[in-house]
């Protein structure tokens, strides 16, 4: 599933907080960065319910909100699908758009090495 920025920025407060966040906690950690208002926060969060994205706890008074998916499985999902948009499916293409515009240091360097030697086979 693709997220918007929107849902990635509601995600990445409920994956801060494992243990789940009541709608008053979400709209303050959400507030700095979005401006939103509760309601806002509220429509957000019922949409990604019904989306599978948020789990809302309704046995517990205030509900609590959490995330229903993984950061990493989010992140994987957007990491192939830059690979298919933009490099036509080619990590060595990515990875090296990536190496001709940022320096890596030297220990940066030698993990890549190492990822790359571990992976011969």
């Amino acid at each position: 599933m693709k997220l918007s920025e929107k849902e990635w920025r509601v995600l990445d407060a409920l994956w801060d907080a494992p243990e789940g966040l009541s709608l008053g906690a979400a709209v303050e950690a959400l507030r700095p960065a979005t401006g939103w208002s509760r309601n806002t926060v509220l429509t957000y969060l019922t949409r990604m319910e019904a989306k599978g994205l948020v789990h809302i706890d309704k046995e517990e008074t205030p509900h609590r909100y959490r995330a229903g998916v993984d950061r990493e499985s989010c992140a994987a999902e957007e990491r192939r699908g830059l690979l298919e948009r933009v490099y036509q499916g080619s990590a060595g293409k990515l990875v090296a758009a990536f190496l001709k515009e940022e320096k890596l240091t030297a220990q940066e360097r030698e993990e890549l090495k190492q990822l790359l030697d571990d992976m011969e086979v």
